[in-house]
């Protein structure tokens, strides 16, 4: 049954608006997330950690029906989870992954809720940004009353693989392009370019061009049908680390170190805690009134060697590892801050 049918067919109760309390999470299917890594589930544990409800929808799951855009949604209550427990080195706890039950979550009860009715929507559909997600955020636009994390029309307005380019005085040399001509003379300036598809994600068709005979087929192939691709200027320095600056509504709120893998240039999970320097202090300062603006609350900003490569606003990830690792409390800190008043 689809979701549009489950609202016309009557198959849930429908709550009244003041019975919701806590958070909505418009999601991806809850059985294909990876319960010990994934940062939504830790947004989840840590709303009911604070007491509050958590409940989740897919996006087709989602309907505006007698002036009001509704979800036929289920509320879960996750089980319990434990941090792996490794040989500990500094801050370093040993392990990114959170020990979890096969089965994860409990199924509560389902209804069609209003979703104005929450005290937080939570908008954590994995990219790309594609149709699907973007009638999401259409249907999100029409929600009154009630914050939306992050504000649909700032995902629409700022392209995560393109916002740190407004900086440009921030970032590596960089080409944003089709053209594989173009494209070739860039390499051959810089010497070697890490290229990517405008519209990928999660490390999917990422290439290391250096400047030899091989870089023009290379670029014909990661170009092909006129895709639009970034070629930047590789870091060699990256061996000593990727930093990724949790952004909380513009500032730093934790860090920590991702390195490449041992037989992939591509960044791994992350491995330490990472200091948090002027370098990464004035990056935020550049980011912030920009985030803020766009309501792009939760952002997760990519640092190599003091520049800025990518802000991550789709749906940051990487606080549930890093809670994991390090022992911080990254997701009940942004769940706190973004709970202060909300239900009041």
């Amino acid at each position: 049954m689809n979701g549009s049918a489950r609202f016309v067919e009557g198959t849930a109760p429908q709550l009244p608006a003041t019975r919701a309390r806590g958070a909505l999470f418009v999601i991806d299917p809850l059985a294909g997330l990876q319960a010990e890594v994934d940062a939504s589930i830790g947004l989840m544990s840590a709303t009911q950690d604070l007491g509050l409800e958590v409940w989740c929808c897919e996006p087709e799951e989602l309907a505006f029906a007698d002036g009001r855009v509704q979800a036929y949604a289920r509320r879960i209550r996750l089980r319990p989870r434990s941090a792996r427990r490794g040989p500990h080195l500094g801050n370093q706890r040993g392990d990114h992954r959170w020990v979890v039950d096969a089965t994860w979550w409990d199924e509560l009860e389902r209804a069609v809720v209003e979703v104005s009715s929450f005290g937080l929507v939570h908008l954590r559909i994995d990219p790309p940004v594609d149709a699907r997600y973007l009638h999401t955020t259409y249907l999100l636009d029409l929600v009154a009353g009630t914050r939306v994390i992050n504000r649909p029309e700032g995902i629409r307005a700022m392209h995560e693989k393109l916002v740190a380019l407004r900086f440009p005085e921030l970032c590596p040399a960089t080409y944003v392009g089709a053209d594989p001509v173009a494209l070739r003379s860039f390499v051959a300036a810089v010497g070697t370019a890490v290229v990517k598809p405008v519209d990928g994600f999660a490390g999917h068709d990422v290439w290391l061009v250096p400047d030899d005979r091989g870089a023009t087929a290379l670029l014909q192939s990661a170009t092909q049908g006129g895709r639009q691709v970034i070629a930047q200027e590789y870091l060699s320095s990256v061996a000593a680390g990727n930093k990724r600056l949790f952004l909380l509504d513009g500032e730093i709120v934790g860090a920590v170190l991702r390195r490449p893998c041992a037989d992939d240039f591509r960044i791994g999970p992350p491995v330490a805690a990472a200091e948090i320097d002027a370098q990464d202090r004035a990056i935020a300062a550049a980011l912030g009134p920009v985030l803020r603006g766009y309501g792009l609350v939760i952002a997760g900003a990519d640092v190599i060697d003091g520049r800025l490569i990518e802000v991550n606003v789709t749906c940051p990830g990487g606080m549930h590892k890093t809670d994991a690792l390090l022992g911080t409390r990254l997701s009940h800190t942004i769940v706190s801050s973004l709970f202060e008043g909300a239900l009041a």
